[in-house]
Order: C-alpha cells, then sequence, then structure tokens
C-alpha cells in the first residue's frame, strides 16, 4: 500500500508582478495573488483534479490559501490552514510577525476553509533558515503520519524545501519555483522522490526562482 504526499509553492504573487503595492497595502506581508497567479493555481487545480488526495492542507497567508482553494474546490474537499508550513519568520524579511487577514474574513471569501481544524505546529518569530525549513519538516512529517490517505500541503519556498526533506529524511536539492509539484511517495515505510518541482502544468514558468524582493524584502 504506496502513500502520495503532494507539495506545491503558491502561485504569483501580486507584489512580484507590482512591487509599488507593498508601499500602500493595509498587510504588506500578506500579499494576494497576481491575475497570472489566478490563472496559475486554476491550472494547478486542473493537474490534481484526479487525483486521489485525500486531504489539503495550506498556510495561513493569502496567496496560499487562494492556490489551495482552487484545488479544494476541484476535488470538492475542505481546506485545512496549517500554520507549520506559514512563510519563513525571516526578520530580514519583515520586522515583526506579520499581521494576516482574519479566520473569519477568510472563512468568507473561502468557503471550503475548515474552521474546526486546529494547526499542529505554530511558528514564533523570528525564525533562523535553518529553524524554519526545521519547522516545515517536523509539520509535514506529522501530517504524514496522522492522516490517511494521500496529502496536498501549500507552502511557500522555503516550508516547500523543508517538508520535503522533512519527509524524505534526508537532503535534497529543491526545486521550489513559483506554482510547482514536488510528488514524494511512500512504499514499504521508503520515501521517494518522483517529481522535484514540475511545472509541466503552467502555460507560462519563471526562468528565475523568486524567493523575495531586495527592495522591500517581502518574503516567499
Amino acid at each position: 500500500m504506496s502513500k502520495t504526499i503532494w507539495i506545491a509553492r503558491h502561485a504569483n504573487r501580486l507584489d512580484f508582478v507590482h512591487p509599488e503595492w507593498f508601499l500602500t497595502a493595509e498587510l504588506p506581508y500578506d500579499p494576494p495573488l497576481s491575475e497570472d497567479g489566478l490563472y496559475q493555481a486554476g491550472q494547478l487545480a486542473q493537474r490534481l483534479s484526479q487525483e486521489p488526495i485525500a486531504h489539503i492542507f495550506a498556510s495561513p497567508f493569502l496567496r496560499t490559501i487562494q492556490t489551495a482553494h482552487q484545488v479544494a474546490e476541484a476535488l470538492a474537499l475542505p481546506l485545512k490552514l496549517e500554520s507549520g508550513l506559514s512563510e519563513w519568520l525571516n526578520p530580514e524579511w519583515m520586522p515583526d510577525m506579520p499581521d494576516r487577514h482574519s479566520l473569519a474574513d477568510l472563512q468568507a471569501q473561502f468557503p471550503r476553509i475548515d474552521p474546526s481544524y486546529v494547526s499542529r505546529v505554530v511558528p514564533e518569530f523570528p525564525e533562523t533558515g535553518e529553524i524554519a525549513l526545521s519547522r516545515a519538516g517536523q509539520t509535514a512529517r506529522l501530517l504524514a503520519e496522522e492522516f490517511s490517505g494521500d496529502l496536498l500541503l501549500v507552502g511557500h519556498g522555503a516550508s516547500v524545501m523543508g517538508a520535503t526533506t522533512g519527509i524524505l529524511g534526508t537532503p535534497v536539492q529543491v526545486n521550489a519555483s513559483l506554482c510547482c509539484l514536488i510528488k514524494l511517495v511512500q512504499r514499504q515505510q521508503h520515501w521517494s522522490i518522483e517529481l522535484n518541482g514540475d511545472t509541466s502544468h503552467l502555460t507560462h514558468r519563471e526562468s528565475v526562482i523568486q524567493f523575495h524582493r531586495a527592495e522591500n524584502k517581502v518574503g516567499g
């Protein structure tokens, strides 16, 4: 009996397309997807629409929720918000714990959010890169152990890398481009990677992997 964990990074974000958005935004560290990012999320949903995924988890940041919610709609599944998949809380990118949209507002916009789900891991600001990777790895392992069936985890650049290496239990070079897919399969208690940063479902792909913009240090 095999188990599959899909790991995806969120689609393109508004401040990657329009950096000036950051200067006047009410929640500058919680940007939405860009117009093309919403289209990418739809392509990701189409790619996964026939996969036997049983549970969907996403970081509680808006861009990951927007990405994961389209998949949840395609698969008619609830969406669980897991803080352990959050953005790397890097003090060089943000001055303190970033403000985000309230759960009530998110539930009004994204009705597939499961209000009863409680995060298994809650990160604390600030984080080093090592802590962020370890935290995401711990989260992925806990979810894999607790929930039966195939899983989809939707996160950010660092949490995608951390979750992947956390499940594999060994260092691996992870290609964490925007709206990419990683496929991890467990057979006889051994995990292997079958897709690493696959973007074949996207019409347009980024040529350079982005994690933050130097002018506003906004993360991944």
